[in-house]
């Protein structure tokens, strides 16, 4: 076998939940970060900043290069952590930008983060295109792949990534039930992870549309995250020279996907040894045993031969499917061996409950005003990407039915504002960790009063009352709390008056 038929793919997933105060539009501070201000800002100095200037040592310990190790990866950035990025942290953010510019190695991901198998079917639409505007506008470039939260997928999903002209995207080995090579009628069972991943598949979805999808390899994963691989750079390379299969005689490819924060922030140097591999397999003689790439390139030379089918609603990060952000399925974040997860899905049936409740009367009001307010809610990303009063007026004359009073245009920014919050409301974090009283579960909530606060400056819903009394069935781990009734309640009550921008 020609070794130019060998490839190399890192992934690195960057995602923060959005952390800023839907009143003030900024982020408090949060002293479990200290010292630093919050979370984005310790993670973006250990990682996301540390990996464009990566520093290379001699065996000496002297500084010989520094590597922008985004050029050389496939990646995904959260919208909403690459929107904080550009103000906090410019620098960073014009390198991540830069290091696609040479290597088109970024693909886009599912706008704020929400486990899409659970969403409906309106919110999965929009999020996917929200997710892909928001890259055009940083990237200037369409996407061509999609990056799904917490790789949480079935086929409405998968389908409305292609139905949306996503080509590709990454899922986790134990997702994969079945496969079988194209004009093959029998089905071979991969459950557990047995796939292999050295190649891209084709999932055909009911609509007759298709989508790749490539496994990434879940040795390697371990490995990186939990398993102490990036002690040494070069050794990580070398494992990764290991993996191919010695046997194979067609191309392949050797993927790892993991949390691009294992580079630096769980792993303190992780963004050294990942420049230093990236180094060592670029030198001869490694750089003839494998080639590194991105999925999109290599897909563009060795499109799928092989088709496989998924286990519906399954993750990356919960072995239940996506019962962890809805259940107490047992997956914490290092929970005390007593604590329950019970809040979960009165969570999300709360959260469940105020989306419908928005849903009839945003429609009835904005269709007095506005042509279609469901097209109009997809091309109000342009509005969240550039809150200025040109832009909403570039907007309204697109989407209003007539030229707006100015009651009329503050009436439609509160609705399309509502309905953003109502998807925000949805970050996967909120669910993730322990208890309803975390920091991101709080988050989720607080989304969820600025929606239920613009409902009724908007709509005169008074949906608070109800909403409160299903947060009751959400119960703390915590005495001090009680349920999500007090975590919503304190935070309300902290809330400053709304003095975000607002660009009518």
């Amino acid at each position: 076998m020609a070794l130019a038929q060998r490839f190399l793919c890192l992934h690195g997933h960057f995602y923060q939940p959005p952390r800023e105060s839907p009143w003030s539009g900024v982020i408090e501070p949060q002293p479990s970060a200290q010292p630093f201000h919050d979370w984005n800002e310790r993670i973006a100095a250990e990682c996301y900043t540390s990996n464009t200037a990566a520093r290379i040592l001699d065996e000496h310990g002297n500084l010989i290069a520094t590597s922008n190790n985004y050029a050389h990866i496939s990646f995904d950035f959260g919208p909403t952590l690459l929107s904080w990025l550009e103000t906090a942290a410019p620098a960073a953010y014009a390198a991540i930008l830069d290091a696609d510019r040479s290597s088109r190695g970024a693909i886009a991901q599912a706008y704020n983060h929400m486990i899409m198998p659970l969403a409906n079917a309106r919110d999965r639409a929009t999020q996917i295109l929200w997710g892909s505007r928001d890259f055009r506008y940083r990237f200037q470039r369409d996407a061509e792949g999609m990056w799904l939260p917490e790789t949480a997928a079935n086929l409405d999903v998968l389908d409305a990534l292609a139905a949306a002209g996503i080509q590709f995207t990454i899922l986790a080995p134990r997702q994969a039930h079945r496969v079988r090579r194209f004009g093959s009628r029998q089905w071979r069972d991969v459950s557990g992870g047995r796939i292999d991943p050295r190649t891209a598949y084709q999932v055909r979805l009911p609509s007759e549309r298709t989508i790749t999808v490539f496994f990434y390899d879940a040795a390697l994963a371990q490995a990186v995250a939990f398993e102490g691989a990036l002690r040494d750079g070069e050794e990580f390379a070398r494992r990764l020279l290991r993996s191919f299969d010695p046997r194979r005689q067609q191309p392949q490819i050797v993927s790892v996907a993991t949390d691009g924060e294992s580079y630096g922030h769980h792993h303190r140097f992780g963004e050294m040894a990942l420049a230093a591999a990236v180094r060592y397999l670029s030198a001869q003689p490694h750089a003839a045993e494998a080639v590194l790439t991105t999925y999109r390139a290599y897909l563009a030379t060795h499109p799928p031969g092989d088709e496989v089918k998924i286990f519906e609603n399954s993750s990356w990060s919960c072995v239940h499917g996506v019962e962890r952000w809805r259940s107490d399925c047992g997956c914490n974040a290092g929970a005390p061996a007593d604590w329950h997860q019970a809040w979960r899905a009165p969570l999300r049936a709360a959260l469940d409950w105020l989306r419908d409740q928005l849903v009839p009367p945003f429609g009835q009001v904005a269709q007095r005003l506005l042509w279609d307010p469901w097209s109009a809610r997809n091309d109000y990303i342009d509005v969240v990407l550039s809150p200025r009063p040109a832009v909403f007026d570039t907007f309204l004359a697109r989407h209003a039915r007539r030229p707006l009073v100015p009651e009329e245009r503050m009436l439609v920014w509160r609705l399309l504002e509502m309905q953003r919050y109502a998807m925000l409301m949805y970050t996967s974090c909120g669910w993730f960790f322990n208890d309803i009283s975390g920091i991101e579960a709080t988050q989720v909530l607080a989304y969820a009063a600025r929606a239920v606060e613009l409902a009724g400056e908007a709509l005169q819903l008074h949906l608070e009352p109800e909403l409160l009394h299903r947060l009751q069935a959400a119960p703390s781990n915590l005495p001090e709390f009680g349920s999500g009734w007090a975590v919503y309640e304190r935070l309300r009550a902290a809330a400053p008056p709304a003095t975000a921008p607002c660009p009518v």
